[in-house]
């Protein structure tokens, strides 16, 4: 044992690391990536992608307090589709394709075949969205985390010509708000959910609880988030869809704001969608207001999309020829004076 291992970092788990996750690593390829992991860089050609006026768009973002649930479960193979997921939607949400990701994993102990069920998770995500895994860094720090402890995060590069981009400019007062279902919490508002579960309530993973049907608690809240590229960025491409709003922290109420202009109002009626059995769950545990649902979580509604009233019955149509639910969830229009920007009845 040398002096680096002594000090807590084993190189040669790194290297065993990057053989086990090659091939799920290469099971994301793509048209423009150029090379493979190894080299000190990942690369990609934009030249394969034939856009005139090309736009770079970018994400990072992490999971957050989920990864505490992954470990207290010791179930690592879905939680890089929530990375995943957390960026993809976002670069979607500006009308871009996703084209490649890079992932970052913290540890305090490489246990590689832990890391590359990890990364197992990261390459489904990718392959979902069309994105290649080009790289990462997998870095072990023995005085900043606890041997089982690891944080994760990644970024995004997607491109989109710069004419087909989505602005807050396209929305129109009476487009049609559709709701697409989320899988459950996705990957945000876990600070509350533990809360309610471990600190106001000594609930176990491993309950069944009547409100979730069957599924455990873990099984529930570990739900991974679903990721849209594949659904609708063909209605992007075809100019079906005015709007995009990525359901995220701060739930409907902070993001369908995002996609619209000052001058318009989302009206959103809670009772056209089903909600989730995990969030009646939770709202009766935690004893929550409705308003603080919609204020954390995503209530059943991972993404939403303003469409022109003409376009509705062939957006609708699309997605469910490509498997994808959708509701009429409301509607944009013209925002009364010192009223907010969204109103949930």
């Amino acid at each position: 044992m040398n002096r680096y291992q002594e000090a807590g970092v084993d190189v040669n788990a790194g290297y065993e690391l990057v053989n086990r996750i090659k091939a799920a690593v290469k099971s994301t390829d793509r048209s423009g990536v150029v090379g493979g992991i190894g080299s000190f860089g990942g690369m990609f050609d934009l030249g394969e992608l034939h856009l005139k006026h090309p736009v770079l768009v970018s994400g990072t973002d992490g999971v957050g307090t989920k990864l505490l649930i992954a470990q207290k479960m010791g179930k690592h193979d879905t939680i890089g589709i929530d990375v995943v997921a957390m960026c993809v939607n976002d670069v979607l949400a500006q009308g871009a394709e996703p084209l490649f990701f890079l992932d970052y994993i913290a540890t305090g102990h490489n246990e590689p075949q832990k890391m590359a069920e990890i990364v197992s998770g990261v390459a489904a995500g990718c392959r979902d969205a069309g994105a290649a895994l080009i790289g990462g860094e997998t870095a072990e720090m023995p005085d900043m985390y606890s041997r089982d402890e690891y944080d994760l995060a990644g970024t995004v590069t997607g491109a989109a010509e710069k004419e087909d981009l989505l602005t807050t400019a396209q929305p129109q007062a009476g487009d049609v708000l559709l709701g697409l279902p989320s899988s459950g919490i996705h990957s945000n508002g876990f600070s509350l959910v533990r809360q309610i579960l471990f600190k106001d309530h000594d609930v176990q993973l491993d309950d069944r609880p009547a409100e979730l049907q069957g599924k455990t608690v873990g099984e529930a809240i570990l739900e991974p988030t679903r990721i849209y590229v594949r659904q609708v960025l063909p209605l992007v491409r075809q100019k079906l869809v005015n709007g995009i709003s990525h359901i995220t922290g701060g739930g409907l109420i902070e993001n369908v704001p995002r996609m619209i202009n000052d001058n318009l109002q989302a009206v959103i009626d809670h009772s056209t969608w089903p909600t989730l059995p995990v969030f009646d769950y939770l709202q009766r545990l935690g004893n929550l207001p409705l308003a603080d649902c919609f204020q954390t979580f995503n209530m059943g509604i991972g993404l939403v999309l303003a469409v022109d009233p003409a376009n509705v019955e062939e957006v609708q149509a699309k997605l469910a020829a490509a498997g994808e639910k959708s509701y009429r969830i409301g509607q944009l229009q013209h925002r009364p004076e010192n009223a907010e920007k969204i109103e949930i009845k």
